[in-house]
């Protein structure tokens, strides 16, 4: 009887964590819609934008017009943007994006990383989780709680920060790493060069035979003082809005999985429970049964 009691206690609190689950999982699908919704119409937008500006600095090559966040210097100083959810309960979501930045760090940057010249700056909580304890890494987290809420201005206000620290040499190189929204079960995992600015490349062979003309109206470099930050400042949010939706779509796959695991392990429980039960029934029986056949050859 203590065991069937066990069973039971084990099958109510797994049905208590079925419901847990299966509400997050409603809740994950709700805030997915909505952030699907932002970044499927912000996409196109940022993406044509890149690709103007990296064809402009590709046409003006040659020419001094004064904007600095096409200059390529020697890599001494890098800033790497790591972008993650400041919560857990994701699958492998937030171990991807760690896995990632590691493979940067460990690979291309390895020689910056001995020098002490690597900075990584935390947008979500789970990035600086797993790199508090790096010492040989400079850790920035004045934005780590970002993710609670994202919204344009304060992307705008990182963003230019960031530019402006490039500007001032301070950062020599700096990428983004992200997760890329493709659908509800797919994120891909990005390293994307932010600055400084260079060539996008548009796919299509005849896209490649276009020649890019360009009218400069004001002057040129005018113009694109104006244009490099707004374009910097709209990549920047891009890569919040990819990866929030990213977040809510791998949360909301990880409860589906979590919840259906739990009705089969109760389905599991239920037939053991059964089975306790069955032996103790028959067991029980046998006794009586015992008992009977002892008091009849007693009388």
């Amino acid at each position: 009887m203590a065991n069937l009691k066990e069973v039971r206690n084990r099958i109510a609190s797994v049905n208590t964590t079925s419901q847990i689950t299966k509400a997050m999982k409603l809740v994950s699908a709700s805030k997915l819609k909505r952030a699907q919704d932002r970044i499927v119409q912000m996409r196109p937008y940022s993406e044509k934008l890149n690709y103007i500006l990296g064809n402009i600095m590709e046409a003006l090559k040659g020419e001094d017009v004064g904007l600095a966040v096409n200059v390529k210097r020697e890599p001494k100083n890098i800033l790497i943007v790591l972008i993650t959810s400041d919560k857990g309960l994701a699958g492998g979501f937030n171990s991807n994006l760690i896995k990632t930045a590691s493979l940067l760090l460990n690979e291309k940057y390895a020689a910056q990383r001995k020098a002490g010249n690597v900075t990584m700056m935390f947008v979500g909580k789970k990035g600086y989780d797993a790199f508090k304890r790096a010492s040989d890494l400079t850790l920035n987290t004045d934005n780590v709680s970002m993710m609670n809420g994202v919204t344009f201005e304060r992307s705008q206000l990182v963003s230019a920060k960031i530019t402006e620290d490039f500007l001032a040499a301070k950062y020599d190189v700096v990428e983004l790493i992200y997760a890329k929204f493709i659908n509800a079960a797919t994120q891909q995992y990005m390293t994307e060069p932010f600055l400084p600015v260079e060539k996008q490349e548009e796919v299509g062979a005849v896209a490649s035979k276009i020649k890019n003309d360009y009218i400069f109206q004001p002057d040129k470099k005018t113009l694109l003082e104006e244009l490099a930050p707004k374009i910097l400042n709209t990549q920047f949010f891009k890569a919040l809005l990819d990866t929030n939706a990213s977040e809510h779509g791998a949360r909301m796959v990880a409860m589906d999985a979590a919840t259906n695991n739990a009705g089969e392990l109760i389905r599991s429980l239920k037939i053991q429970y059964n089975r306790e039960r069955q032996a103790a029934i028959t067991k029980e029986i046998l006794e009586i049964v015992g008992g009977a056949a002892a008091l009849e050859e007693n009388g």
